[in-house]
């Protein structure tokens, strides 16, 4: 299985597969009746099929983020680290861009650069620019420094972002940061631990280089898996370290299952990552033996990522605002200066958590012969340097 000469089709399939997951969180986000109230991971107002939605689209980023490494080390295989370097510096500058023009203004349908949203796509942007230096230091050292960090950096959860400055906010703490008396950005993603979560990913590849059987790399991925879902429940069970907030034992089990996997994404705790990637990885270790129509379609959308994240944005906010006209609201409420779920004019608009899988079921079927039509354009127009950034 080479690298340089073919697409590995697992890879491609779980990339397709979360961002599937990742249309039914952004169609809840823009849809769902309840999202204008409450956090569908506060355990006191949640229900179990509202948590489990968001949960599982907690999958999305970290198995983002872990495979744009994974890719960069593909492109190495091509040309020197000196090259790859530039490049990842351009493709991270590039994605930043998008995110603060495109991206921003597809969750919006206006432009506002007074308040700037950092989300999944400027942190795969500035991961890169990091991952354009990572790649220079020795690989046993790069791995140690990336797992001290990752489960490490919950040790700093006391120091909030009153404690320092805006810096602090960039690095470990969601939030706004004021970059003048103009000018905020409102930062989802902190740097720590994301940025050493895509070294991982990078040395991931050398799994699927010539001198790694096919078996080897399966079971290697399964044990990682494993050990890391063991990782997880053992230092969750202790509830003494590895997330911002603890479980607690409710009356209901539901409520007590649920705040028992209730991790932190923002930023991603070291419970967060186990629980996220360790089934990642042995779902892409048996990746490798799925066949049949459904897999190809997820393996298709797979490998137009971006594309597919630009276009499902402007897609399912152009639905939304249909489904605001056809429910009595004005659709002009879904263009806004703040992020859609902060919106509180819109509370009483929405439809059912059964309405959402609909409309995502809707919008994923609909989206394929666009990403299919995309996919053989990009293959067929190589020549144009263009697509390569898209």
């Amino acid at each position: 299985m080479k690298a340089t000469t073919q697409r590995i089709q697992s890879l491609d399939f779980l990339k397709g597969f979360v961002i599937i997951l990742m249309a039914l969180d952004h169609v809840r986000d823009f849809v769902h009746k309840d999202t204008f109230f409450f956090d569908p991971t506060d355990i006191d107002q949640t229900n179990f099929g509202l948590f489990f939605t968001r949960f599982i689209t907690h999958f999305c980023a970290p198995v983002f983020v872990l495979l744009a490494g994974t890719s960069a080390f593909f492109v190495q295989q091509r040309i020197t680290k000196n090259e790859l370097s530039q490049w990842l510096v351009k493709r991270g500058l590039w994605l930043i861009v998008v995110e603060i023009i495109i991206v921003t203004f597809g969750w919006r349908f206006q432009f506002n650069f007074d308040s700037i949203l950092f989300q999944v796509i400027w942190l795969l942007g500035i991961s890169m620019v990091f991952l354009a230096l990572f790649i220079h230091v020795q690989k046993k050292l790069m791995i140690v420094l990336c797992l001290i960090v990752i489960f490490g950096h919950n040790a700093l959860d006391s120091f909030t972002a009153d404690s320092f400055t805006g810096l602090w906010t960039l690095l470990h703490v969601q939030g706004p940061i004021q970059i003048s008396e103009s000018i905020t950005v409102l930062n989802a993603y902190p740097l720590i631990p994301w940025i050493f979560v895509m070294p991982l990913g990078y040395h991931l590849g050398r799994l699927y280089s010539k001198q790694y059987d096919d078996l080897v790399r399966r079971q290697l991925l399964i044990t990682i898996g494993l050990t890391s879902i063991v990782i997880f429940f053992v230092i969750r069970g202790s509830n003494v370290y590895g997330n911002l907030t603890p479980w607690i034992y409710y009356d209901e089990f539901n409520k007590t299952l649920m705040s028992f996997f209730n991790v932190t994404k923002y930023p991603p705790s070291l419970l967060y990552l186990l629980i996220t990637l360790g089934p990642s990885l042995i779902l892409l270790a048996w990746a490798e033996h799925f066949k049949g129509k459904l897999y190809n379609l997820i393996v298709l959308f797979g490998k137009v990522p971006l594309f597919f994240y630009i276009v499902h944005i402007y897609y399912i906010h152009a639905l939304a605002m249909l489904v605001a006209y056809v429910t009595g609201y004005d659709p002009s409420l879904l263009i806004s200066e703040i992020f859609i779920i902060f919106e509180t004019d819109l509370q009483g608009y929405g439809l059912s958590l059964v309405g959402v899988y609909l409309m995502w079921v809707f919008v994923v079927a609909t989206l394929y012969p666009v990403c299919v039509w995309y996919w053989n354009y990009k293959r067929t127009h190589r020549h144009y340097w263009w697509l390569s950034y898209l």
